[in-house]
């Protein structure tokens, strides 16, 4: 039997800026409709939404901080509600200590301490010191400290390194309370979430399924409304749902680009030598070389007297997709400044290409001036703007980045944080250029800007160079990698984070004691070639696998296809709990099966290979 909410909100409207955020009026209905939503106590809910949607609005209601305009908001009695907000107020405060026990309900000293000393942060810094991640990693410590009944948080994971996610991660998986999160993290929100809520042209949906079966049910929407709007001849309905509709085709032409970038990085693996360091070669030697347009030779840099980046070579060649991960302090910044000549090494040398024209797109968006219009932005008050050396109207171009064209003379400050990203990114890709430079560019971003920018990405023609954290979009993006794990070597990956996390979890296990899953390739797997002839390295069941898999690992993307499919059904579950439990069983049994297999093929192609 399920269990009462902790906390319901009935009927709720609110108006923001002259518009219905949430429940406006319904014209069909005798009384205005509202938003309802109802939270469970162990309720693990994902907070889905476009930037500007109301997401972080919503939350802020729920923690009772903000008033909406009609409607109820009930809470079980005695239920603690805790809020991590996307940017916490540090104003005030000596030391992120002195913050961490502010607050009505301020936790002890030492459970904030315990939480700090496991994220590695050192509380008595002056927050006005403090980098992003630091401030992050305070703010999450006060927060969980506080024991908390539901746990609101706001993009969590921004401003964290991959070691404090996953430690994150591991304590909300622990986690006997409820939370909502809202995050543009598709990992994050995968491994955590039981149930999504989808803010949706101010209404909102609830489907009883996690993160993992979001875009399935999202597409299965859009189509009915699309098949409903077309039935009732409504064309200004449908133009209404352009936006929508791009979604669905945006996505499709993805899975297009991701069988493209698995090629690229098949080709990729096969320059770097076994021993997986940056040396990389081609069969033509003299035509690598051509196509370079960065060329670093052991490059090294030391600060304090630590060797935060060892002594290491790299060929970048025009069109690769250069991905930059590891934890903070790693030297990932540190690399990505000697490669674009930003700071000299202290050994060897970086040389580019003559024609290299580099543009930078980092955390900029504080700098855009709030009383500047869009028009101002993108086309200095004009209707027309250059996009990379064609002329197009400033109006066309906000809708190729998702923008209602009559946005075009808002106002910058009236944008959310999301919205001022995904505009900075409009005004940067519109230049001119053959290099990208790509500082944490997921962050504030909502997920369909994060497919729009995974498709810039794959169009554009020169090179690019990312650092990032989002372990999905790295695996969407890449053809490299380069792995830093604190100790000064950099690895060089063909492929994305979870090929450089294969590697690393791989090579810290005994030799003798590998599996086949330990020395797994990434789940990104390129498309397997034509079955070479038989190999003395392979066994007969070796040789049977390798030829084999392939059709099966086909087979079992079409069982994936068709049960995440089902479970789109939002009446499923209501309607026979029985079956949509079946076929999650089955699902997850599929999923885990074509892991196997992929691992399995990819070993095997690493045995015929290397026995060529």
């Amino acid at each position: 039997m399920a269990e009462p909410p902790i906390l319901s909100l009935e009927n709720m409207a609110l108006q923001q800026g002259g518009r219905w955020l949430f429940g406006g009026p319904d014209k069909s209905a005798k009384e205005p409709t509202g938003l309802d939503l109802h939270i469970g106590p162990r309720d693990h809910l994902a907070l889905i939404g476009r930037n500007g949607a109301g997401k972080t609005t919503l939350l802020r209601i729920i923690a009772d901080l903000l008033e909406p305009d009609r409607g109820e908001r009930k809470t079980r009695p005695g239920t603690n509600i805790v809020l991590l907000e996307q940017e916490p107020d540090f104003t005030g405060h000596a030391s992120l200590m002195d913050f961490a026990l502010s607050g009505t309900n301020a936790p002890q000293a030492h459970e904030v301490e315990s939480i700090a000393g496991q994220l590695g942060i050192d509380l008595t810094l002056d927050p006005a010191n403090a980098s992003g991640g630091e401030k992050r990693r305070a703010a999450i410590a006060r927060a969980l400290a506080m024991e908390p009944d539901l746990l609101l948080l706001d993009e969590p994971t921004n401003h964290l390194d991959l070691a404090a996610i996953d430690w994150l991660e591991a304590w909300l998986g622990r986690y006997k309370g409820a939370f909502v999160v809202i995050s543009h993290d598709r990992t994050f929100l995968k491994r955590l979430t039981s149930a999504t809520l989808w803010l949706d042209r101010g209404g909102m949906r609830r489907k009883e399924v996690g993160f993992g079966g979001y875009e399935a049910w999202e597409e299965q929407v859009y189509a009915e409304e699309a098949r409903a709007a077309e039935k009732l001849d409504a064309k200004l309905k449908i133009e209404a749902h352009w936006l929508e509709r791009g979604v669905t085709a945006r996505r499709k032409r993805n899975m297009g680009r991701l069988e493209k970038l698995w090629e690229m990085r098949a080709v990729r693996a096969a320059m770097i030598n076994p021993a997986g360091t940056a040396k990389l070669k081609l069969a033509s030697d003299e035509d690598f070389k051509s196509k370079s347009v960065i060329v670093a030779e052991n490059i090294s840099k030391t600060y304090d007297g630590r060797e935060l980046i060892k002594p290491f070579s790299l060929r970048i060649q025009r069109g690769d997709r250069i991905g930059i991960v590891g934890a903070n302090g790693a030297g990932k910044t540190t690399l990505l400044k000697m490669l674009t000549k930003e700071i000299e090494p202290d050994t060897g040398s970086v040389e580019h290409a003559r024609t290299l024209s580099g543009v930078m797109v980092d955390q900029q968006r504080k700098l855009l001036d709030p009383q500047k219009s869009v028009r101002q932005v993108l086309a200095e008050g004009g209707d027309w703007i250059d996009v990379r050396g064609h002329r197009k109207h400033v109006q066309a171009y906000l809708k190729d980045f998702l923008f209602d064209p009559s946005l075009v003379d808002a106002k910058i400050g009236t944008f959310s944080g999301g919205e001022r990203s995904r505009l900075l990114l409009a005004r940067e890709f519109a230049r001119t250029s053959n290099l990208l430079v790509l500082d944490e560019p997921t962050n504030d971003l909502d997920l369909e800007t994060l497919d729009l920018l995974q498709e810039v990405i794959a169009d554009y023609e020169g090179t690019v160079l990312i650092v990032s954290h989002d372990r999905d979009f790295l695996d969407r993006t890449v053809t490299i990698t380069l792995g830093l794990d604190g100790s000064g070597t950099v690895d060089v990956i063909a492929g994305g984070y979870e090929d450089w996390e294969a590697k690393r979890k791989a090579s810290k296990k005994p030799a003798a004691k590998r599996t086949e899953k330990d020395t797994a390739a990434p789940k990104a797997a390129p498309p397997p070639p034509k079955t070479p002839t038989k190999s003395a390295k392979l066994s007969y069941k070796d040789q049977r696998d390798y030829e084999n898999l392939p059709a099966r690992i086909a087979e079992l993307d079409d069982l994936i296809a068709r049960g995440e499919a089902a479970l789109a059904n939002p009446d499923l579950y209501t309607s026979d709990p029985d079956k949509f439990a079946r076929i999650s069983k089955s699902l997850e049994l599929a999923r885990e099966e074509k892991d196997t297999a992929e691992e399995r093929w990819l070993e095997l192609a690493e045995m015929v290979e290397a026995s060529a």
